[in-house]
């Protein structure tokens, strides 16, 4: 049974819908950046007076609905012109569209499509759209790597995500990971039309820090220690536990920079560390225990069923409660804004 990642939907009090801030305030924080990019770098024809936006990994809103009017805004701001507006919509298949959808805004100045279907390949059409967005979605692999989920391989991992501190399990990882960007890239390059800009909004780690030296990390050590907590109750299988790894991969700087500039489609026009005040986690339990439901919750209840979810999360708050001093010394991790120009 593979691991999904796809962020707990719905409108209710622990979706992702009502607990992305930490994520949006990237998009507030890269806004100057954002308008100063399309309007010196964007290059493109549209004599037919209709420009097409792509948002990649658009959960359930809000922060997709603030990305696409932060590029509609600056694309309207260039050229000064009357201007109609596409927006597609894409995410896994297993993403609540429904919720998504239900939230756009009311008073929104554009056609929007919803788009199910993983971005590691195709998803639309060639020369589809102008500018491309992505926000948090650049830390994903297709696929666990062979024999990480396997308990008598040589090279499995114990833990259920790279840690970093196995460097034959993070080769393994960083491997997956080249080939995936590299197919996301060349699907991008299919869809966007010459000129056009693709925008990579995330985070990833600074060269020479490790997953699990960083909150990000810790906080999925904290929730595979409750797992294995849950197991020793009997309330899960051991060996199903043994083979639950996430599909989640957090790119040094450098490896992130090499993938993109390998890849001959684009050139990389701005790859910048976004500081901001808000790009820390609040050192509060309830608030960390919430922030990892809503994202990493929803593949703990695909796995295992919703009822050891709760329970999980139970014992994480617990854990995370006993661990605050640990946490707050842990290493920052890097934020950034990515824009490639199509060539």
């Amino acid at each position: 049974m593979s691991t999904t990642f796809t962020m707990v939907g719905g409108e209710g009090p622990n979706s992702y819908q009502q607990h992305s801030k930490h994520q949006g305030a990237l998009l507030e924080a890269s806004k100057e950046r954002i308008n100063e990019a399309i309007s010196t770098k964007l290059d493109i024809d549209f004599t037919s007076g209709l420009i097409s936006i792509a948002d990649f990994g658009c959960s359930t809103g809000p922060n997709t609905f603030a990305a696409v009017q932060t590029v509609i805004d600056a694309v309207e701001h260039k050229y000064q012109k009357d201007i109609e507006f596409q927006v597609f919509f894409n995410d896994s298949s297993n993403n609540d569209f429904n919720t998504l959808f239900r939230a756009l805004p009311p008073a929104r100045r554009y056609f929007a499509t919803g788009v199910p279907g993983s971005f590691f390949g195709r998803v639309l059409p060639k020369n589809s759209y102008h500018v491309g967005v992505a926000s948090f979605a650049l830390h994903f692999v297709s696929k666990i790597p062979k024999g990480v989920r396997e308990r008598h391989s040589p090279v499995w991992n114990k833990d259920i995500h790279c840690t970093g501190f196995s460097k034959e399990v993070a080769n393994l990882y960083l491997d997956q990971y080249k080939i995936d960007v590299g197919s996301l890239l060349n699907a991008r390059a299919q869809e966007l039309v010459s000129g056009g800009l693709l925008l990579f909004l995330g985070h990833c780690l600074p060269n020479g820090v490790q997953m699990s030296e960083t909150v990000n990390g810790m906080m999925i050590d904290i929730i595979g220690f409750s797992l294995n907590e849950i197991a020793k109750k009997g309330l899960i299988d051991q060996e199903k536990l043994d083979a639950f790894k996430l599909p989640v991969y957090l790119a040094h700087a450098d490896e992130l920079k090499r993938i993109i500039e390998n890849n001959k489609c684009f050139r990389t026009e701005v790859f910048e560390k976004i500081s901001h005040s808000k790009e820390e986690y609040q050192l509060d339990s309830d608030y960390l225990t919430l922030a990892f439901k809503v994202t990493v919750g929803g593949s703990v209840a695909s796995y295992f069923g919703e009822d050891v979810m709760e329970k999980t999360y139970e014992i994480v708050k617990e854990k995370t409660e006993e661990l605050l001093p640990q946490i707050a010394n842990a290493k920052p991790g890097m934020q950034y804004l990515i824009v490639l120009r199509k060539t």
